[in-house]
């Protein structure tokens, strides 16, 4: 049996996961390349099937890139907004004011992406996936777990080291444009886009989550998880 996580080791562990949460207003600091390549480490130790490890991350710090996935956002959460705006309109009170703080950070992170010191672009390879779930009659999703596994770990690495980080799919409405921008090779694709940076304010701290009790069955679907 492996010996478990010290006490200090698991507190630590427990306190990442419950504090991860959306930092989307960054400083233009540089991290130092001893950090970087610490959370890039984070994310090779994440499990993929067949240990294939089917991802790559592109680290873009050059400004012209930034710039460049900076102009392909903005419209894309421009666009997004005007949905999302319609469907705060029906919510309480209470939850419309919580929504508009989100949306002013999302706001400061579009306006200012091209600041964030660094931006990761994760890619996957599905032919070096086993995609068990490919001919099945619904959206295939199987793939994603040997790659956003890579990408948690990063990001609980960025609470470790004091980085903001967020993680965004908005790029993958304008796929091609991505991936001229950042030369990927044709039978890849991208999956998350994450701009990481030390945080302007506090950055992560606590998060709200439904808890097991809502989230989790017992033996079937439906059937209540009793503490």
């Amino acid at each position: 049996m492996p010996e478990s996580l010290s006490t200090d080791a698991s507190t630590d562990l427990y306190h990442a996961m419950s504090t991860l949460r959306a930092v989307r207003r960054l400083r233009p600091d540089p991290i130092p390349q001893e950090v970087m390549e610490r959370i890039l480490q984070a994310a090779c130790w994440a499990p993929t099937g067949g240990n294939m490890q089917p991802w790559r991350v592109i680290v873009a710090t050059d400004p012209i890139i930034k710039q460049g996935l900076a102009d392909i956002y903005r419209p894309e959460w421009e666009k997004y907004l005007v949905g999302f705006r319609k469907r705060l309109e029906a919510m309480p009170e209470d939850d419309q004011a919580q929504w508009e703080k989100v949306i002013t950070s999302g706001d400061y992170l579009a306006d200012n992406l091209h600041e964030a010191p660094a931006i990761l672009v994760f890619c996957a390879n599905p032919k070096m996936m086993a995609i068990t779930d490919a001919k099945l009659d619904r959206i295939s999703m199987v793939g994603g777990g040997s790659v956003y596994p890579a990408v948690q770990n990063l990001m609980l690495a960025c609470v470790a080291e004091g980085l903001g980080c967020t993680i965004t799919t908005l790029h993958c409405l304008r796929e091609d444009a991505v991936m001229s921008l950042l030369n990927v090779p044709d039978g890849w694709a991208t999956v998350a886009m994450v701009p990481i940076g030390y945080p302007v304010g506090k950055g992560h701290g606590p998060i709200t989550r439904l808890p097991p009790t809502e989230m989790a069955f017992e033996n079937t679907f439906g059937q209540a998880w009793t503490v």
